[in-house]
């Protein structure tokens, strides 16, 4: 599918806050999702002064199908500055509420555990209202790489199952779908905010999509994101529908109805779009 449907068409506009954001995160030689991911929101979320930070480098150890974060070559090591420099690009930005996600980095002992907690206490001690949500790798289903992270006492845990467990083959064919849920069951029993979310347009029935919404229910999962898959480079997985801005709708009512905090659905929507908002008056227990 190459034509956009007029609902998949997103205005690009920019304000003097773009290029500031930008030049923030050169200053602190920062990696982003929002680029390295080609993510159709960079120009809203940059010109709102908002960034969904990308540690561990920009070198992935896994290929997965949907995403164009690169994979080739070799990863880089490990930045021991990286915590205080994002800790101080999330004060200079404002921020409130950041996201840190990661490349998967299955070369590192820890999956780079102890680097996401460290980031987590360093913007904790520099920006102590700030609240931090990592969207982190699966780590292999290693609970005590994931007892890393809860240890730095984060106010949500994010990981994103991506898609429904019949299509893991495919675009996600280095991880497992139990394993995922593992990751959010375990931040869950011990008492944490959980987020993930998935893709559609992939091949996916609205069945399949049901039935992950209800397994992360099972699990206790507290918010659930649903946004539009859209091809971010020549090597990625076509897209095999454009959804239509109804069935989100429906989703979402689904989802509310399942006993979600929060459900975000919508074609644009992703993990860490506008977080800061979407979050907003989700951490009553």
């Amino acid at each position: 599918m190459n034509r956009l449907p007029e609902w998949v068409r997103k205005k690009i506009t920019t304000n003097e806050d773009f290029g500031f954001t930008k030049e923030i995160i050169k200053k602190y030689k920062l990696n982003t999702v929002c680029t390295s991911a080609r993510c159709p929101n960079i120009y809203e979320c940059f010109s709102k002064k908002y960034a969904t930070f990308m540690i561990l480098g920009n070198v992935c150890t896994r290929n997965c199908k949907f995403c164009s974060v690169e994979h080739y070559g070799f990863p880089a090591d490990v930045d021991m500055g990286e915590p205080e420099n994002i800790a101080y690009a999330v004060r200079e930005l404002g921020l409130k509420y950041v996201v840190i996600t990661s490349v998967t980095r299955d070369d590192l002992d820890d999956g780079g555990a102890k680097h996401f907690a460290n980031c987590i206490r360093r913007i904790k001690e520099i920006n102590p209202e700030t609240k931090i949500e990592p969207l982190i790798p699966d780590f292999k289903g290693s609970y005590s790489a994931i007892k890393t992270v809860l240890d730095a006492r984060p106010d949500v845990i994010a990981h994103n199952l991506e898609t429904v467990p019949s299509l893991y083959s495919i675009v996600r064919p280095q991880a497992n779908y139990n394993v995922s849920l593992s990751v959010l069951e375990i931040a869950k029993k011990r008492n944490f905010l959980t987020k993930s979310g998935i893709m559609v347009g992939l091949g996916e029935t609205e069945q399949q999509v049901i039935g992950v919404m209800e397994d992360l229910r099972k699990i206790d999962c507290d918010f659930f994101v649903i946004g539009q898959y859209l091809k971010p480079s020549r090597d990625c997985l076509d897209v095999k529908e454009f959804v239509r801005p109804e069935v989100f709708d429906r989703y979402r009512i689904i989802g509310e109805k399942m006993g979600f905090k929060k459900v975000f659905a919508g074609v644009f929507c992703r993990s860490s779009y506008m977080a800061e908002l979407a979050m907003e008056n989700g951490f009553q227990k």
